[in-house]
């Protein structure tokens, strides 16, 4: 039985090395048999705890206080955060203290004891982010019953792309149409390619979450559509635009009028109801000040004597033609007979003889 020893020690030592390769942190059993001829019949059990750091990093972006993931791609300018999520369903790093060394590829490094780091880069491009996670904890030793510090470390990477956001749209082209042209319009986006567009048009504008619309991958910063309304209405182009790590969305309004009518129509019937409340207004503050001065003109008196039946006759035309200030001219050639009347007391005749 002795020679079997130094064998199933051989077989334990190659376990242990081929254990080192291993991408998971489990519990790996062996069962050694040796059939030779001293050692027949004899079997040796050797249970090895294979444990190495293993997990996963993630990428995800902050907007409005969210986390948006975008697999590996992030928005240049905004705020990244890479995370290292930890495989340990057996829970073997209970009790274990991590540091994490991370290097962002662009000469940037940062140490850290959470999990997770947050990153701003300005600079477009693709890098490589490093990390390695290093555990430590206190055991007591199987040998010398001694506690002792255990380290365990894992090297981890992931890509990183960094892409221009989609920072705006716009539209180039006419707002009004006629039923059964073709309207031409042009979409110049700012944004880094590949680019995903979907535009949609419809009576109303609406949000393009869910919705069916035309979409289309365009490798550059423009695109051309054309459409043909039969209706005529007021209707809205719907247009959402997306690179990976961004998603903006625009509206454009635009006014179908029927075949045949033209909008400069309906200025110009404006411009002439305009001008003929212009000259309504006009003609009835000239005629107002007309009137007035023929007030005044009726109102000139004459005393004299001779003037009794002039005034008499022109006070009776007056109320004839003109009703409301009859009542006004009345009152005043009453006044003016009874001022004669008194200038006719005074007034003594002159008789002339011939002889």
């Amino acid at each position: 039985m002795a020679p079997a020893a130094p064998s199933v020690l051989l077989l334990t030592c190659l376990v242990l090395l081929l254990g080192r390769a291993a991408p998971a942190a489990e519990e790996y059993g062996l069962e050694i048999t040796n059939n030779g001829p001293i050692t027949t019949g004899a079997q040796a059990t050797v249970h090895a705890n294979l444990k190495f750091i293993t997990g996963n990093l993630t990428i995800a972006q902050i907007e409005d206080s969210r986390l948006i993931t975008h697999g590996s791609s992030s928005s240049m300018g905004a705020v990244t955060r890479i995370s290292f999520c930890l495989h340990d369903p057996s829970h073997y790093f209970k009790s274990a203290s991590f540091v994490y060394n991370w290097d962002f590829g662009d000469g940037v490094y940062q140490i850290t004891k959470e999990p997770f780091v947050y990153y701003n880069c300005s600079t477009m491009g693709n890098r490589t982010v490093h990390l390695k996670v290093i555990a430590e904890w206190e055991q007591i030793g199987s040998i010398i019953h001694e506690r002792e510090m255990v380290q365990k470390t894992g090297d981890f990477t992931t890509a990183l792309e960094l892409l221009d956001a989609v920072k705006s749209i716009h539209v180039v082209g006419s707002r009004e149409t006629h039923v059964m042209e073709n309207l031409s319009l042009s979409l110049h986006i700012n944004g880094t390619p590949p680019l995903a567009l979907c535009w949609l048009i419809k009576s109303e504008c609406i949000p393009l979450e869910g919705e069916k619309c035309h979409l289309v991958v365009i490798n550059g910063s423009c695109y051309n559509l054309s459409h043909t309304f039969s209706d005529a209405g007021q209707y809205c182009l719907s247009v959402r635009v997306e690179n990976g790590v961004t998603m903006l969305q625009t509206y454009h309004e635009i006014k179908v009028w029927p075949t045949g009518i033209h909008p400069a129509f309906f200025v110009l019937l404006c411009i002439a109801l305009v001008s003929v409340m212009l000259g309504l207004v006009l003609y009835t503050t000239f005629r107002s000040n007309t009137q007035q001065k023929d007030l005044v003109e009726v109102a000139d008196f004459d005393f004299s004597p001779l003037s009794d039946k002039k005034l008499s006759s022109h006070s009776e035309s007056g109320c004839g033609q003109i009703c409301c200030r009859s009542c006004f001219l009345r009152s005043s050639q009453e006044a003016a007979r009874e001022s004669h009347e008194l200038l006719r007391s005074f007034y003594k005749p002159v008789k002339m003889y011939t002889v």
